[in-house]
């Protein structure tokens, strides 16, 4: 007897359930809380799907009329042909209703579910789904999971692109954990400072009855040789002999993108004299194209010794 027919209907039976799975673990609203609405409208097409494809008569019905068969087939036990009954009888079974025979109880933790009816879809229901004593059980979600991202002081100037890997552990098709690992992309933008935050939602490590956390990295600023920062201003230190301060001089730098600056100083320079250069500090985030002021504070170093005739000589250029 050939039985090839009924192996191959088996093993699209199977495929077809896999993919259910699959797909409504991805879609299920208790793990898309940011996008919600997006989630719950995905949701449902799947399950209707499954119910579709899973049923031979709904399947031969679709398969020969598309959406329009499917509406105009008359509600179970009413009888007569489903094409010219003109009423609208497919009424899809609650997706969560599918859901639970697969996977029983939400492995999201939205509530005590049984096997049976979710509130999910239903007027009465808690948007959450699950009810305990007719107050609605809303998941635990854990605390984010903060990482310290170090960036030097050239990045946080020019910006740059920084690829995170994570590991962590994923609820696969059949609701088991399984190791999963993740590059995250992180956009460092010109400007951002120390503490600068950049979230990941639900990026943390999924578990049974809680959603994931969030994974959190947070910017920190590494120590530069030349320059400190100082809000949205740059600091450098820069000593000059006791013959630059009084003669006058010229500063060569380079900047944090590679510039050579030369800047003049013509005025004298006293302790504690400071220079200000403005528009070459730190990018300003929130005020595209303005950039901080680069400050120049001057440390004067004064000879040890002088001799006789430098004495002298000093004495006649301050004399009067």
């Amino acid at each position: 007897m050939d039985t090839g027919g009924g192996e191959q209907e088996c093993d699209r039976g199977d495929d077809l359930k896999k993919a259910y799975r699959k797909l409504a673990m991805k879609w299920h609203p208790d793990k898309n809380p940011n996008d919600k609405k997006e989630a719950e409208a995905k949701f449902k097409q799947i399950a209707e799907a499954y119910e579709v494809l899973s049923d031979p008569e709904k399947r031969e019905i679709y398969d020969q009329h598309g959406e329009d068969g499917l509406k105009d087939m008359p509600p179970p036990g009413s009888g007569g042909s489903p094409f010219n009954s003109g009423r609208r009888g497919f009424n899809p079974r609650s997706a969560e209703d599918i859901f639970a025979e697969f996977f029983g109880t939400s492995p999201f933790g939205f509530g005590p579910q049984s096997r049976g009816r979710s509130m999910r879809f239903s007027d009465a229901g808690s948007s959450f789904g699950g009810y305990n004593g007719g107050d609605p059980v809303l998941p635990k979600k854990p605390p984010p999971i903060e990482n310290i991202l170090p960036c030097t002081l050239e990045e946080l100037y020019s910006g740059s692109t920084r690829k995170m890997k994570i590991s962590r552990t994923v609820l696969d098709a059949n609701g088991k954990l399984e190791p999963d690992t993740e590059i995250l992309t992180i956009e460092v933008k010109p400007g951002w400072k120390k503490g600068t935050k950049i979230t990941f939602l639900n990026k943390g490590n999924e578990q049974l009855n809680q959603l994931p956390a969030d994974v959190v990295f947070v910017i920190d600023e590494k120590e530069h040789d030349v320059y400190k920062r100082d809000g949205n201003d740059l600091i450098l230190n820069h000593t000059v002999t006791l013959a630059e301060a009084l003669e006058g001089t010229t500063v060569n730098i380079t900047t944090l993108d590679g510039r050579n600056l030369s800047i003049p100083v013509t005025e004298i320079i006293s302790p504690g004299y400071e220079l200000v250069v403005a528009e070459e500090g730190m990018p300003i985030t929130k005020e595209p194209g303005h950039r901080g002021d680069l400050k120049i504070k001057f440390d004067i170093k004064f000879p040890t010794k002088l001799t006789s005739e430098q004495k002298v000589a000093l004495k006649r250029a301050f004399a009067g």
